[in-house]
């Protein structure tokens, strides 16, 4: 038997923890003070993951003053500013670009899956803390937001508002999902969730939405291919790949025991060829799901369990300034 997921051995106590290993509704609310320095708009950075990925075909709302220029043929007269016009004794216009409403729909994985980390936090504790931090900064921005949250059995579904009210519903049902965890849980590891999420996706969001997966993609397949470019036809798709570093580079030890949830099996990483053969599976799946922005034009931020999520998020998305 062979499977990617290690989960921890050990079942700590809500009492002993720190925030590393379950989140609660206090942290994700407080999120909204470093809920900055990033951004989903179309227009990003030159070093920014999504630079040049989104189209202008999102539905308006409004008109943003950009710049003043010197007037060139073809503009509207109407747009001319004559106070600059005469102190700069050049024709000078004001342009406007599009202000945008585009609703943005999350889908947070908080399934077993997730319930593991060998460095800082549970794949769990940064699905959520990535998801607090976009929800506010939809918020800020003045668009709404939606979320999907599942866990191996269940979905919660907030359809996308414009208010506080609506991102508190959100934290509370990841607080919910994320302290209801358990290493020792009696569930079978469902990797179809994720299908059955984004089959929710489909539905609500119809156009011009910013879908937005948070997970480790546990269980992704064809199917999951074929509907993420289904919800690209219309809208525009991210993918928030939250991975262990173990992934890529197995720890120090001679033993390893993996399980499916109901079965275990002990590796003996001791040796080489062994070890070998972990790391070549599990960082190629990394890989090969990094690889979706060219294959199906959907990019994938990676996400570490070893580092905080605001600096990842930050650096990832772009700083905008000004």
């Amino acid at each position: 038997m062979a499977h990617e997921s290690i989960f921890p051995s050990l079942h700590p106590a809500k009492e002993e923890l720190d925030g590393r290993v379950y989140v609660d509704l206090s942290r994700l609310t407080a999120l909204q003070y470093k809920a900055r320095d990033f951004s989903f708009l179309p227009t990003q950075p030159v070093h920014s993951i999504l630079n040049g990925r989104y189209a202008s075909r999102v539905r308006g709302r409004g008109l943003n003053f950009e710049e003043i220029r010197q007037y060139r043929p073809g503009d509207d007269v109407r747009s001319i500013d004559w106070k600059v016009t005469a102190r700069m004794r050049q024709p000078h216009c004001r342009v406007y670009t599009e202000e945008r409403d585009r609703p943005v729909l999350m889908l947070v994985d908080q399934r077993i899956e997730m319930f593991f980390g060998t460095q800082l936090y549970m794949k769990s504790v940064i699905a959520a803390e990535a998801a607090a931090l976009s929800a506010w900064r939809v918020l800020s921005v003045g668009d709404r937001i939606g979320a999907l949250v599942f866990d191996d059995r269940r979905m919660d579904e907030v359809r996308p508002r414009r208010s506080r009210e609506s991102v508190m519903q959100i934290l509370n049902s990841i607080t919910r999902f994320n302290q209801a965890m358990r290493a020792d849980a009696e569930v079978d590891p469902n990797g179809g969730m994720l299908n059955e999420a984004l089959r929710s996706a489909l539905r609500l969001a119809g156009h011009d939405h910013l879908v937005v997966i948070i997970s480790d993609f546990f269980g992704a397949d064809e199917e999951t291919k074929k509907m993420l470019k289904q919800l690209g036809a219309h809208n525009d798709v991210l993918g928030v790949l939250v991975y262990d570093p173990s992934a890529t580079n197995l720890p120090e030890s001679d033993d390893l025991v993996i399980t499916d949830g109901r079965l275990q099996a002990q590796l003996s990483l001791g040796k080489e060829s062994i070890r070998q053969s972990v790391e070549s599976f599990t960082s190629g799946r990394i890989a090969s799901l990094l690889g979706w922005r060219e294959e199906i034009g959907v990019p994938m931020l990676p996400l570490s369990t070893g580092e905080e999520v605001a600096p990842q998020v930050q650096k990832l998305l772009g700083v905008r300034r000004g």
